[in-house]
C-alpha cells in the first residue's frame, strides 16, 4: 500500500466525525497576492461537505487500498473492482470526497476515477455524464499537482472520448505546468486545446496568463501578451494580469513603471483596476510622491477609487508620519458612503506598530473595535513583532479569548523575533506557550529554535530540541548533524554517559573487577 493512501485512510480510521474536507471557497482567477510558495495552489472547486458518519468514504478508501494492495497492476486492480459484485459502486459525493483525501497518491486517485468512470458509464441510467465534472477536475488537478502529468493527461483523453472534455480541465491543466515552471508545455497545452475541440477565448488566455504569472514566470506572460496580440487584441485587463505580477509578485517598481509605459505605447487606456494596482504598488514601498500622484491622476480620469485604494493610501500616509492626512482620508471615506473595513484600521495600526508607536496604534485598535469591527490575526501580529515577553503573552491569551488565534505563524514569528532581539530564554518560554496553545511544533519551529539556539551558543539545548525534532518524523539536517558530531567529538568527555545524544555511538568501556582470594 502507497504510503499516502495508507494516510488517507488512517484519517478516516481515527476520525470517524469530520468538518467538510475542504472550505467551500473558490480561488479567484486574479493573480494571488502572495508571496509564499505557489505551486501548492488550491484546488478551485468547492468540495461537497462529509456526513457526519463517514462509513461510506472510509469503505471507498479501504477498497481502492484493498485492490492496490493486491494487484500487480493498475489494469488489475481496476478489474478486481469491477469484477466484485458484492462490492457497491461509488456514488459521485464520496468519489469526489475520496478523490480529495488521495490527492497526494496520483496512482490511487487515478484508479478511483477509472472505476467510478467504468461505473457510471455502464450504470445505464445517464449514461457516461452521470460522473461529475468536479471529479474529472480533481483527478487532473492533483496528478499535476504530484507531477504526473502522464495520468493528467490520461484523464483528459479519457473525458474527450467520454464527450464531456471542459475548458475548465485544460486550464488546470495549463496551470499546474505553470506551477511547475513548464512554461513551454503550458503554453503548448493552451495550443493543442483546440485539437480537442475545446473553445479558446481571450477568458483561457488570460488565465494561462494568470497561471505564469502566479509562477513567477513574468516575464514569459508578457512576452506571450504582445506575441499573440493578432489573435487576442491587447486589452487593459491584459496588462492588468502583467501589472499585478510585478505589483504582488515581486513588488518592482521599475517594472511596473516600464509596463506603465507599455500600455501608452500600444495606446491601452489604463483602467480603474490599472489605477489600484500602480497605488497598490508604490504605497508598499512607501513612495508617498507617486502614490498621490497615480491616485490623483486616477480622479481626473474619473475612475472612482475603491475601499482598497483608500486604504493603501492610508498606509502610505500613514508610514511616511502624515497621520493628520490619514485620518482626513478615513474621514473621506465615510463621507462618500464607504464603509470602513479591518483592512483599513490594520492600514494604520501596521505602520505605527512598525515605527514603534504602540500607544498610538492602541488607540486606533480601540477606536474599532468600539465601533464593531473585530481585530484579525494580521492586527495582533503587529503588536506581536514590538511587544516585550510579558505584554505577548498578554496578547497571546486575549487573542484566545477573542477567537483569533493564535496560529502556528504566530509563534514562528515570535521565536525569529526573539531569537533576533539575543533573547533565547524568551524563544523557549514562547515555545512552552505554544504547546499550552495545542499548537504541535512544525519542522520550521524546530529549524528556528535550533539554529537560534546555536547562534547563541547554547548547543546542548539545541541538540535537545533537534532530537525531538527528528523523534517526531522531520528530516534531519546534514549541515546540522555534522555541526552537531563536531560538537560532540570536542566535547567527548562531557557526553560520556549513555544519555539522549546519541549522534556518535559511544563505546562502552568494560572494566575488569580482580577477585581478592581470601
Amino acid at each position: 500500500m502507497a504510503p499516502q493512501l495508507a494516510a488517507a485512510l488512517r484519517r478516516h480510521l481515527l476520525l470517524p466525525h469530520r468538518s467538510p474536507l475542504l472550505p467551500s471557497r473558490h480561488v479567484s482567477l486574479s493573480v494571488s497576492h502572495s508571496s509564499s510558495d505557489q505551486s501548492d495552489i488550491e484546488y478551485a472547486h468547492p468540495i461537497p461537505p462529509a456526513p457526519d458518519d463517514d462509513g461510506e468514504l472510509t469503505s471507498f478508501l479501504r477498497r481502492i487500498s484493498h485492490a492496490s494492495s493486491v494487484a500487480s497492476s493498475p489494469k488489475d486492480a481496476l478489474s478486481l473492482l469491477l469484477s466484485s459484485s458484492s462490492v457497491p459502486s461509488p456514488s459521485p459525493p464520496s468519489l469526489v470526497r475520496a478523490l480529495w483525501e488521495l490527492r497526494r497518491d496520483p496512482e490511487a486517485a487515478a484508479l478511483a476515477l477509472r472505476w467510478g468512470d467504468e461505473c457510471s458509464a455502464t450504470s445505464g441510467a445517464e449514461g457516461a455524464g452521470s460522473l461529475p465534472a468536479e471529479a474529472w477536475h480533481l483527478a487532473i488537478w492533483s496528478a499535476g499537482r504530484a507531477g504526473r502529468f502522464d495520468l493528467a493527461w490520461a484523464a483528459v483523453r479519457r473525458m474527450q472520448r467520454r464527450g464531456v472534455l471542459t475548458r475548465r480541465a485544460m486550464v488546470i491543466l495549463m496551470e499546474r505546468y505553470a506551477a511547475a515552471n513548464e512554461v513551454k508545455k503550458a503554453v503548448k497545452t493552451f495550443d493543442v486545446m483546440e485539437r480537442f475541440k475545446v473553445e479558446v477565448d481571450q477568458t483561457v488566455f488570460y488565465s494561462l496568463l494568470r497561471a505564469l504569472c502566479r509562477s513567477k514566470n513574468i516575464e514569459d506572460a508578457e512576452e506571450l501578451l504582445l506575441s499573440r496580440r493578432k489573435f487576442f487584441p491587447l486589452t487593459a485587463e491584459g496588462f492588468n494580469i502583467i501589472l499585478d505580477g510585478w505589483c504582488n509578485i515581486f513588488t518592482d517598481v521599475a517594472e511596473v513603471k516600464r509596463v506603465w509605459r507599455e500600455m501608452a505605447n500600444c495606446c491601452i487606456t489604463p483602467d480603474g483596476t490599472s489605477y489600484a494596482l500602480m497605488v497598490c504598488c508604490f504605497s508598499k514601498v512607501g513612495n508617498l510622491f507617486d502614490t498621490l500622484r497615480v491616485y490623483d491622476e486616477m480622479k481626473k480620469r474619473g475612475w472612482t477609487p475603491g475601499i482598497g485604494v483608500y486604504n493603501q493610501l492610508i498606509y502610505v500616509l500613514t508610514r511616511e508620519n502624515c497621520m493628520k492626512d490619514a485620518r482626513n482620508v478615513l474621514s473621506k471615506i465615510v463621507d462618500e458612503g464607504l464603509q470602513p473595513d479591518v483592512e483599513t484600521y490594520n492600514s494604520i495600526i501596521v505602520p505605527l506598530c512598525e515605527s514603534c508607536k504602540l500607544e498610538e496604534a492602541r488607540e486606533v485598535m480601540e477606536d474599532m473595535t468600539m465601533k464593531g469591527i473585530v481585530p484579525t490575526i494580521l492586527t495582533y501580529h503587529a503588536f506581536l513583532k514590538q511587544e516585550g515577553i510579558d505584554e505577548t503573552l498578554q496578547l497571546l491569551k486575549k487573542m484566545k479569548e477573542d477567537g483569533c488565534g493564535p496560529n502556528s505563524d504566530t509563534f514562528l514569528m515570535l521565536i525569529d523575533k526573539f531569537i533576533q532581539l539575543n533573547e533565547s530564554g524568551n524563544a523557549l518560554r514562547v515555545w512552552t506557550e505554544m504547546r499550552r496553545y495545542d499548537i504541535r511544533p512544525g519542522y520550521a519551529h524546530y529549524m528556528a529554535a535550533v539554529q537560534g539556539l546555536i547562534k547563541h551558543g547554547c548547543i546542548p539545548r539545541a541538540l535537545e530540541y533537534y532530537d525531538e525534532m527528528k523523534a517526531n518524523g522531520f528530516a534531519s539536517d546534514p549541515i546540522l548533524d555534522k555541526e552537531f558530531k563536531t560538537f560532540l567529538l570536542a566535547n567527548r568527555d562531557h557526553w560520556r554517559g549513555a544519555g539522549k545524544y546519541n549522534l556518535i555511538p559511544q563505546r562502552i568501556k568494560h572494566s575488569t573487577r580482580r577477585t581478592r582470594i581470601p
